[in-house]
């Protein structure tokens, strides 16, 4: 199928207006999106519908628009222990069924488990309410960790703001790395995070002066991204032992230094396949790799295809 082009978010009364503003940003007509997405809000009743902080927030489009979208979004909600109406979960089963995506992020997981689209499939939620679906639909395996579960034609997102690495994702695997990285630059966000939400659970941030350290070495790994980059490097650049730095890059970004390097390698060569026409053993050479082999293994455990077929899919060469 070809990537998406339509979007419609459904918005129950009680809707959160951080997710609304979240996916309005993302794939709205005054948004970041540079496709050009046909993008709507919708509801069961259009007209003014009451959001979580009590503010009502105007929708025009009734639930009609889910029988057209190529990708559908079921919003949190304040009352979301209730299941929405069964007028709204016939059209999310039957976007499902004529092959549209479905998405959820935060507590809106609870409307497409109603629904039944998660019976059989792994999802995810925000972490405080994981149990809560768990207990509720027990033939969905509810992963509390992560930050959202590409399940094909149904993903599930974390908690509040991991709605744009939901959103994000969902760029990046239907229309390429180069838009999500330029959508992320907009918005000011990674284009990806690793480690899942588990790491939120205390937020340890470290703020002393080592943290300044830090951004300087990540800064400089970036440029050298073509050198090996041991551990031991860059925590000397950093004026620490390598344990201690490993410690505080963990606290600081929620992944290992190892992890975070390899996702770094990874994002290049993909902007690199899509906008250049640069053979593979010189992609591999730029972003860090020994041999066009090496990259090729790498990218095919992580993101399922080979680097050749990646590029054929989504190049922005003439």
């Amino acid at each position: 199928m070809p990537p998406f082009t339509t979007v419609a978010a459904y918005t129950p009364p009680g809707a959160g207006l951080l997710a609304v503003g979240i996916v309005t940003e993302i794939f709205g007509p005054h948004g970041t999106a540079l496709p050009g997405f046909d993008f709507a809000l919708c509801t069961e009743h259009p007209g003014p519908v009451p959001t979580d902080l009590g503010t009502p927030l105007t929708v025009t489009h009734g639930l009609d628009r889910l029988a057209h979208a190529d990708l559908v979004i079921a919003l949190p909600w304040a009352g979301f222990r209730t299941p929405p109406p069964d007028t709204v979960l016939d059209a999310l089963a039957a976007a499902h069924r004529r092959g549209a995506l479905v998405a959820a992020h935060c507590v809106g997981t609870f409307a497409l488990a109603a629904a039944g689209l998660l019976n059989g499939r792994r999802a995810t939620t925000h972490w405080r309410f994981a149990e809560l679906l768990a207990h509720r639909h027990p033939a969905v395996t509810v992963e509390p960790d992560a930050l959202y579960i590409d399940e094909g034609p149904i993903l599930t997102g974390a908690g509040a703001a991991a709605g744009f690495d939901l959103c994000l994702h969902l760029l990046r695997r239907e229309h390429g790395a180069a838009l999500a990285n330029a959508v992320a630059r907009d918005v000011v966000l990674p284009s990806h995070r690793d480690g899942g939400q588990a790491q939120y659970l205390a937020a340890p941030t470290p703020q002393d002066c080592r943290d300044e350290r830090l951004t300087d070495v990540l800064a400089w790994a970036r440029d050298h991204l073509h050198e090996p980059l041991p551990v031991a490097e860059l925590a000397r650049r950093a004026l620490m032992s390598k344990r201690s730095f490993a410690r505080r890059f963990t606290a600081a970004t929620g992944t290992t230094p190892h992890a975070w390097l390899r996702t770094l390698r990874l994002s290049s060569a993909e902007e690199l396949l899509e906008t250049t026409d640069l053979p593979i053993e010189e992609i591999a050479r730029r972003v860090g790799y020994t041999s066009a082999a090496v990259l090729r293994e790498q990218f095919v455990r992580r993101r399922g295809v080979p680097p050749r077929t990646y590029r054929r899919s989504f190049t922005t060469t003439p």
